[in-house]
């Protein structure tokens, strides 16, 4: 078994302190002592603590050795306490703490001294019970009030902010970044707020933990304006109009060194920051919400003549012509808006109230009797009345309630995000504006994909790149001002290639020869090669398909005969490199040995009516091959698109032998579904009582040339399964926007019109000069799917599960063997196209599941490529795995007698390179000159924990 040695580095800094105690009065040295109490507290703190497990561990082992240690640290704890508890209580009277966590951490102090002094008498008195008993209640005691003393300290949210980062975000509001340039002279309402909200919350942000309700240095508040303007015991604060005057700026403004400087401590106040306040003090100190300021305040006449030529709106949260400067809120005032931004207003703030509204009000859910998803019902509002005042936002109970803060009863949403800023700007506007609504139908709020195939005209040609896909790449960097790299180099180009094709290390072998090659058309020779190898891209391929049409080897239904296995079917089909077309036709309108994809899973027991073979069927059918997700809508009307409950049980109803009715959230509707394929401008499936006849009908349509979301859909999920990323992502939303629709558009075309040919189309990329980028890292998952997203080349990807475990093998010793095959449902011959027991082929296990193979009782059409906590677990200790190393390790001990031999054995297998010199020295000083069978299992164990080894760079 490996070991990891986790190395805890202390960083010690040196602090040289010189403390000069001049002691002229005894509140000085009063002052000194109550300071002494942080230093104090810690001893009962701790001691309590150790008494407790000295304790415990006398219980279990029946001992008394521990009691004389017990003995004096009770003494010291008693005493120390009682220190703590004087020192604490100058403390507060001279620091000015006050509220009620000041007083909880007084009492259970006090509480704490009394029951440690009783647990020390009992314990005198031989009272075990009693002891005890007192000793876990000043555990408690002591724990509690160590507790309320970090709160007092560190603010309140100390601990649950720990175990929710999201916690420790500021509750108050913060503006947008000012600049203090644009809020000279007279300023409007909204710049006003804009100040305000910021100067409140550099205030919080450093000085309120000492000028707060919990604690009153210098008995000055600085959270409410009544008591900033109010000042403390060393007079005002601030004068307003007059920074320059204000003692708040002076001291700030004073070096660390200096004894008035502030705060005490944490982080000064950077430069911009004390310009905020400066700028704030000078136009009178307005505070958030407060009444100066909110009374209205005059435009200038420059910008109410920028309002009245105002014309467009821009994707901005609020007009142009309503902003003043860069970063400024927007202006109260009303523009007149035509049709065109009326409509484009609209869509934004249906889009606000789809994405943080509908859940809850909606035609489904009707919280409070308040719907916003239609305009009828958000002007009449629910049973709190209405919740909108068009002309007056302020007067407005949706406005309200968004901005109050999270956590009050009244504020919304109740659950998820909270609005933005602009957001709540922008509605701000609409409401302002009248709240205007477009006649006649609305338009969606989603971005919808175009159905038909489109051939986008091919850039020219230059000296650099002349394939289809780099002249669009080409044009793409152009746009974005990306400069094309340098191709990777043969060694990584051939390792890429063959993982992507076949799911293999090059051996050591054909790597040499391949870097040896001087034709200046070897990548593509070795691309056909790879293809043209069927069972050994049938074997990788596999993986994919298998975890798409969620086909697996066993698992639920395979037992109780509701579930059917396709892997005979598919396995051929990939083999056979069957036409794409034809490969659907197959599935959709299956025989025998293709049904199971289809037919689902029939659960066992009662299941939700969206969980029927039939809805089964019209779900992964439209993921799988049109990109799309119908689960929403299989209950309910879609929040997340345009989808409805009637499309999504039309389609499912061209799977069912008898008609569906239709159940919403679960609930009978008592209406009967008809029959469609989604879009209807595929065509129409004629009425037959005979589902296989239905189905030949689905498959042809769906097929057809003219559905290019069937082809685009392919190209993208091949396109991500070589590059790390879709051309859209996620890959099944293929309503969202690619990043080149030139480069969809085109492949998806070439494909559908050349045979639907994925060996092809797979050649076009991997041949490519994009392919051969040098990979690009992203320190998180989610800026794959930003919408700020800008393709730079190959996105770097952690092996499979399935490629791991086949590296490992053909490196070093194989993880499975022949039995582990699941040969009763793979074609009977299997064995003789397989180099060794590939991991596609064998029963799912805790080894590969860590390594991210789904269960694939659902579809699944990606898998994440970050590493994650199970997959170090199994690496680092799992039975399979150090099994496997091992066993290996003694056959490689037995084959090379010297450790140097082996290490060039196993750099060659493994990373197909020599080891460097520095390399060879480590291994050899960590294995030496012999190796050993433990030595060799660990060193393996690294070697397979390199970047170099899991990655596809």
């Amino acid at each position: 078994m490996h070991g990891l040695a986790l190395r805890a580095s202390v960083i010690q800094r040196d602090k040289p302190i010189i403390t000069l105690i001049s002691v002229q009065t005894s509140t000085e040295l009063i002052t000194f002592f109550g300071r002494l109490h942080p230093l104090i507290v810690h001893f009962p703190l701790s001691l309590l603590w150790v008494v407790f497990l000295l304790e415990v561990i006398s219980w279990r082992q029946s001992s008394q050795q521990y009691k004389p240690a017990i003995h004096l640290m009770l003494w010291v704890v008693s005493i120390s306490a009682l220190l703590a508890v004087a020192f604490g209580l100058i403390l507060s009277n001279q620091d000015d703490y006050a509220g009620s966590t000041v007083v909880w951490h007084q009492w259970s102090g006090i509480a704490t001294l009394v029951l440690a002094a009783l647990a020390l008498l009992a314990f005198k008195a031989d009272e075990t019970k009693s002891y005890r008993a007192l000793l876990i209640l000043s555990v408690f005691g002591v724990s509690f009030a160590g507790h309320y003393g970090a709160m007092l300290t560190h603010g309140d949210d100390y601990l649950s902010s720990a175990l929710n980062p999201e916690m420790t975000k500021d509750s108050i509001a913060v503006a947008p970044k000012i600049d203090v340039k644009k809020l000279q002279g007279d300023i409007n309402v909204d710049q006003k707020e804009a100040l305000a909200i910021e100067a409140r919350s550099i205030l919080t942000k450093h000085c309120t933990n000492c000028h707060g309700a919990k604690k009153v240095k210098g008995k000055l508040r600085l959270d409410e304006l009544k008591y900033v303007l109010k000042g403390g015991e060393n007079g005002d604060a601030l004068i307003i109009g007059h920074p320059e005057k204000s003692d708040i700026i002076h001291r700030i403004k004073l070096p660390a060194s200096h004894d008035d400087a502030m705060p005490t401590k944490g982080k000064r106040l950077t430069k911009a920051e004390v310009e905020v306040l400066e700028t704030w003090i000078k136009q009178g100190a307005p505070w958030p919400n407060s009444p100066n300021t909110t009374r209205p305040l005059a435009l200038p006449e420059e910008k109410e003549k920028d309002i009245a030529v105002s014309n467009d709106l821009p994707t901005g949260p609020v007009p142009a012509a309503f902003q003043e400067g860069e970063n400024a809120l927007a202006s109260p005032a009303v523009q007149i808006l035509n049709t065109n931004q009326v409509d484009e207003l609209n869509i934004k703030v249906r889009t606000i109230l789809a994405h943080n509204c509908y859940s809850c009000h909606n035609a489904t859910k009707t919280k409070g009797k308040l719907r916003l998803d239609k305009k009828e019902f958000l002007f009449k509002g629910g049973e709190n009345g209405p919740i909108l005042v068009a002309g007056n936002p302020e007067k407005s109970d949706m406005i309200r309630r968004v901005k109050l803060p999270e956590g009050h009863d009244d504020a919304m949403p109740t659950k998820g995000k909270r609005l933005t800023k602009e957001d709540i700007a922008l509605l701000e506007f609409w409401i302002k504006q009248g709240a205007p609504w477009p006649t006649g139908p609305e338009k969606s709020l989603y971005r919808v994909a175009a159905l038909e195939p489109r051939l986008p005209n091919l850039p020219s040609a230059n000296s650099q790149v002349q394939q289809p896909i780099d002249l669009f790449v080409d044009q793409y960097f152009k746009k974005n001002k990306i400069a094309w790299k340098k191709p990777v180099d043969d060694a990584t180009y051939i390792r890429r290639v063959y993982l992507d094709v076949q799911g293999l290390l090059p051996n050591p072998q054909a790597i040499q020869n391949f870097i040896s090659d001087k034709r200046a058309n070897k990548r593509e020779l070795l691309v056909q090669s790879l293809l043209s190898d069927n069972s050994a891209y049938a074997q990788h391929w596999f993986s994919f398909w298998n975890d798409a049409l969620r086909n697996d080897y066993s698992g639920t239904g395979y037992i109780t005969g509701g579930r059917f296995g396709i892997s005979k079917w598919l396995y051929g089909s990939l083999k056979n490199n069957k036409p794409y077309d034809q490969f659907v036709k197959e599935l959709i309108s299956p025989n025998k040995e293709s049904e199971g994809f289809i037919k689902g899973i029939k659960w066992r027991g009662t299941i939700n009516s969206s969980q029927s073979t039939e809805m089964q069927a019209a779900q992964n059918v439209a993921q799988v091959f049109l990109g799309l997700n119908l689960k929403c809508a299989s209950c309910h009307d879609s929040f997340i698109s345009d989808w409805k409950l009637d499309d999504a049980y039309a389609f499912a109803n061209v799977f069912a032998d008898q008609t569906l009715e239709i159940h919403k959230c679960d609930l009978p509707t008592g209406r009967m579904a008809g029959r469609g394929v989604l879009y209807n401008s595929l065509g129409k499936i004629k009425e037959t009582p005979i589902t296989a006849d239905r189905l030949v009908q689905l498959a042809d349509i769906l097929v057809q040339k003219k559905n290019g979301r069937l082809y685009r859909t392919l190209v993208n999920r091949v396109w991500a399964q070589l590059m790390g990323r879709g051309i859209v992502e996620p890959v099944d939303v293929m309503d969202n926007e690619p990043w080149s629709q030139d480069l969809l558009d085109y492949l998806a075309y070439d494909f559908a019109n050349n045979g639907s040919d994925m060996k092809r189309l797979m050649f076009q990329i991997l041949t490519s000069k994009t392919y051969q980028l040098p990979t690009v890292g992203f320190k998180e998952v989610s800026m794959l799917t930003a919408s700020n997203y800008v393709f730079k080349g190959m996105t770097k990807r952690r092996l499979t599960a399935e490629q791991f475990a086949d590296a490992v093998s053909q490196s070093f010793f194989p993880l499975y063997s022949d039995s582990a095959l699941a040969v009763k449902m793979l074609p009977a011959d299997i064995k003789k196209e397989i180099p060794f027991a590939r991991a596609a082929l064998v029963k799912n296990d805790p080894f590969l599941t860590a390594l991210g193979r789904p269960n694939r009782e659902t579809v699944s059409t990606s898998r994440t490529s970050q590493a994650n906590l199970l997959q170090a677990l199994e690496l680092t200790n799992g039975v399979k795995f150090n099994y496997t190393l091992n066993t290996g390790a003694k056959i490689w001990v037995a084959k090379y007698s010297s450790s140097d031999a082996l290490v060039n054995a196993l750099y060659r297998q493994a990373l197909g390179r020599n080891p460097s010199s520095r390399e060879m020295e480590l291994a050899i000083r960590y294995l030496g000159k012999k190796p050993s069978i433990e030595g060799v299992q660990d060193f393996v164990w690294a070697i397979t924990l390199l970047p170099e080894f899991q990655l596809i760079i």
